[in-house]
């Protein structure tokens, strides 16, 4: 894969800004913690050289300075909202992001339940922390927030609330997904610092949109992509352009909400430190491109593949065509289209040429591998196993699997588990290959070339299933699909 980001460099200049921001405010900084800190797969796919890690490894250099509280609505308790990528709700992953955070070095120091109105189901888990040693913090509803100000920034708004006690410079605020009030919490923390004539400022740290690219930049729309269903926009930041002269970008909601984050500010200590939302940013990210046309290229694929996500999506009953139909905008903003992604070009002409599903995928050195469904392998499982051998050097027509050990799995999976579809997955040919690999030195080799895959693109004429997306998604692969019947 040809890396366009400098990752070093994102870890050294990104932990110095916000150490730097840190002693602005005299040494103490509510950082709210947007997107995923955890496998950040976005940002490497439209970034090639972005490690999905690198905000955790990032603020692990700060780790003895920083303490971390997590955030959770008392609605995403009472509703057991599930994160749709881990399939737990959202109260397990509070307890999951604090034992991911202790064993990589981290201060976990408290949980604050915001949205809080005396729902029973908050009360429980509240007294579940507790028994766990964890204090825990309630942040309650406020009357037309955000934008009584008067209300919000008072002993009756900001000052009912619990206060959190913290004991390091930096607290960062996170949660397991959006909408949980963590800049709520972080100005709540404000006021009762202020109260309490403690100097402390507030902070955002999300890696996109990128500030300092241009808003029609391809990394800029695949963001926009990646939120269609949250209809975020991206946007010149009017208040930037005003108070320096230049342009920046940002998008809807933070601009929106500025001119109430400029009253609060004023009604808990008189002043906003920051003249456009732009400015509470600390995201270094668009400093550290090392080749725009490399992050240009994966961005736009990664539009097209978000496109195709949505139409998969909307096929089996799980999307919308609000969503579809912005993305499909969103290609035309970035003139790109199906035709630019050459792997839906290869695997469309040989099923229209074979009859039968296909796939391809586009390695590293630009070649082209093809694959179809036979008999004994699915188009993804043959398609692995196709690429594996142009890149470990395998002539093409060398059987990796010998068919006497196919047969048996497909009569266990037919005979035993009832399973409709006798041909093996992808999983399970990378198990054949494996146990083959202990005394047959090809099957060695072509294990060894899994991670060459990481960063290509592959694409399929048919739906795959669950567990071939995965072990594609686990491999790093950009996968596409026709909305066609999985086969």
């Amino acid at each position: 894969m040809k890396y366009g980001f400098d990752n070093e460099k994102y870890l050294r200049i990104q932990s110095e800004h916000i150490q730097e921001r840190i002693a602005q405010f005299g040494n103490k900084l509510y950082l709210e913690l947007g997107g995923k800190l955890f496998d950040d797969h976005h940002a490497s796919r439209v970034l090639p050289g972005f490690q999905p890690d690198s905000k955790l490894r990032m603020l692990s250099k700060l780790a003895d300075k920083a303490e971390i509280v997590i955030v959770i609505s008392a609605f995403d308790i009472e509703k057991n909202k599930v994160r749709n990528d881990l399939g737990i709700t959202y109260d397990m992953d509070v307890l999951r992001l604090r034992t991911e955070f202790e064993q990589r070095g981290f201060m976990v120091s408290s949980v604050v339940i915001t949205h809080y109105n005396g729902q029973s189901s908050a009360d429980a888990f509240r007294a579940k922390l507790a028994r766990l040693g964890i204090p825990t913090y309630v942040h309650y509803l406020i009357d037309g927030y955000p934008t009584n100000v008067d209300l919000i920034a008072s002993d009756e708004g900001f000052g009912r609330n619990e206060y959190v006690r913290t004991s390091r410079p930096l607290v960062i605020v996170t949660a397991p997904g959006p909408g949980s009030g963590k800049m709520a919490v972080c100005l709540s923390q404000l006021y009762n610092e202020h109260k309490r004539g403690i100097e402390a400022g507030y902070a955002k740290f999300e890696t996109f949109p990128v500030w300092n690219l241009p808003l029609k930049h391809p990394v800029n729309i695949a963001y926009e992509a990646a939120t269609a269903d949250l209809n975020d926009v991206n946007m010149i930041d009017p208040f930037h352009l005003e108070a320096y002269g230049k342009t920046a970008v940002n998008y809807n909601r933070d601009i929106e909400i500025f001119p109430v984050l400029n009253a609060l500010f004023e009604g808990i200590s008189g002043r906003n430190p920051y003249k456009s939302p732009t400015d509470m940013g600390v995201n270094m990210v668009g400093f550290c491109i090392s080749d725009d046309d490399v992050c240009c290229r994966a961005s736009k694929d990664e539009i097209i593949r978000r496109y195709y996500t949505a139409l998969n999506k909307l096929a089996v009953g799980d999307g919308n065509e609000n969503e579809v139909n912005k993305i499909a905008l969103l290609l035309k903003q970035a003139k790109i289209g199906p035709a630019d992604r050459k792997p839906i070009a290869f695997a469309r002409q040989r099923a229209e040429i074979s009859g039968v599903p296909c796939s391809a995928i586009e390695l590293s050195d630009g070649k082209i591998i093809t694959s179809e469904t036979g008999t004994l392998l699915g188009t993804s499982s043959a398609l692995l196993l196709n690429a594996l051998k142009y890149l470990a050097g395998i002539d093409h027509d060398i059987k990796l699997i010998p068919q006497a050990l196919i047969e048996p799995v497909q009569h266990t999976k037919t005979h035993y588990l009832r399973s409709k579809n006798p041909r093996l997955h992808t999983d399970e040919v990378i198990i054949a290959l494996s146990v083959l690999s202990t005394h047959d030195e090809n099957c060695r080799r072509a294990l060894e070339c899994l991670p060459q895959l990481r960063g290509c693109q592959m694409h399929s004429t048919v739906m795959l299933g669950e567990v071939d997306r995965k072990i594609y998604n686990k491999l790093g692969v950009g996968l596409t699909c026709d909305p066609a019947k999985k086969f």
